[in-house]
């Protein structure tokens, strides 16, 4: 039931053009390198302009209008940071750039999601409330009050998994209906969810994981199983359905590799000094990131055991990290850290890409279809990004 259902090409094409036309676009293209006159232009060309500073150049200041307002009236003119993104091919220059910005949320975003068959945007905070926006306006229509504080949030298909204290609420997408089940069971806010199949997990705060089933009773789920994983409150799941394994990352700094048929744990991995914040995968690596301002990567070895192998620091802790494609389909690494900077990293060099600066720190990333990604800060403000194809590509 929780398998994840395709949209076909043609649905998801409509609605990337129906974002592009309301949140970005005007009939010449995107407004970084056609501005309308009617308003100061966004600044995310990220030194395309051979006038300014070289990106390299981090010791800029960054621009106070772009930091107040989002945008700035000088344009790719100014001498100020705003954000910035180098490609690494040698005959292009794509990068990404601001579609909107969308705000009215009053503490920090912790889940965005665009999930199947919608034409809707879901945004979640830690002030208990979700905001649900239009893809088409480019408008939020509609506020739900959850009555607590949201700790997380997870989407497949059309399904929505919510973690509030001691509840994990579930809603089914229907069109414009919104069918709402409760599952009851964690002890203390719900910090992780993950989903693989027909199971869903959730990482609570007294370090248990909870595994539901899904069926088809009158309740869509059963409690199949209660993990005793750490010894503190698990912060981040990750499924690597590769090596059918479930990582678990807690406020003890261990991680956890459990195995996703037995729920057993197959290893506990000790590297680091601090709270693990975020995990991520990627082909036959394990990436832990921790407050410890370090981001390990383990590698998977015959046997399945996982080696470190390298250890990337950074000067700040680091909050959250993500991964996908470049408009070129290179592997881009995203890592949010607490001194309110998104860090762009090439996989698997680690070599700088370009930053992302945000009035606060940003504690939510995610993608979204056709080359979308999301950014959610500690402020309450939602980021919508796209990638810019190469001038070559676009020509053609």
């Amino acid at each position: 039931m929780l398998r994840s259902i395709k949209s076909s090409q043609n649905q998801i094409i409509n609605a990337i053009c129906s974002l592009y036309n309301k949140w970005g676009w005007d009939e010449d293209g995107p407004l970084d390198t056609h501005y309308k006159r009617s308003r100061p232009p966004f600044n995310n060309n990220f030194s395309r302009n051979p006038s300014r500073k070289r990106p390299g150049e981090l010791e800029q200041r960054v621009c106070k209008y772009w930091m107040v307002n989002g945008e700035c009236p000088y344009g790719d003119c100014c001498k100020f940071l705003h954000s910035w993104y180098r490609t690494s091919s040698t005959s292009g220059d794509g990068c990404f750039f601001m579609l909107a910005r969308l705000d009215g949320h009053k503490k920090v975003v912790c889940g965005i999601a665009l999930p199947t068959w919608s034409d809707k945007l879901f945004n979640w905070s830690r002030d208990g409330t979700v905001r649900i926006w239009d893809c088409h306006s480019g408008k939020c229509n509609r506020v739900i009050n959850l009555g607590a504080e949201v700790g997380c949030l997870s989407s497949e298909g059309t399904w929505v998994f919510i973690g509030l204290p001691n509840l994990v609420k579930v809603w089914n997408l229907n069109r414009e209906i919104i069918n709402d089940f409760s599952l009851e069971g964690p002890v203390g806010q719900v910090y992780a969810l993950a989903v693989h199949n027909d199971l869903l997990f959730a990482g609570a705060a007294n370090g248990d994981i909870l595994v539901w089933k899904g069926c088809f009773e009158a309740n869509p789920f059963k409690l199949v199983a209660t993990i005793k994983a750490h010894k503190q409150a698990v912060v981040c799941l990750r499924v690597d359905a590769g090596a059918y394994r479930l990582y678990s990352g807690s406020m003890d700094n261990t991680v956890n590799a459990l195995d996703l048929e037995t729920f057993q744990c197959k290893q506990t991995m000790k590297g680091h000094n601090g709270v693990v914040m975020s995990l991520f995968t990627w082909q036959h690596f394990l990436l832990t990131c921790s407050l410890d301002q370090t981001m390990k990567v383990w590698a998977m070895k015959d046997g399945g055991y996982l080696e470190l192998v390298h250890t990337h620091e950074e000067k700040h802790g680091i909050l959250d990290v993500f991964g996908m494609q470049d408009a070129q389909g290179k592997p881009v690494l995203f890592c949010s850290c607490n001194d309110n900077c998104v860090r762009l990293y090439e996989l698997d060099s680690f070599a700088e890409r370009g930053r992302i600066l945000a009035k606060k720190e940003v504690r939510e990333i995610q993608i979204g279809p056709g080359g979308l990604f999301f950014t959610g800060d500690a402020i309450g403000m939602v980021t919508v990004w796209n990638w810019l194809a190469e001038r070559s590509q676009e020509a053609s």
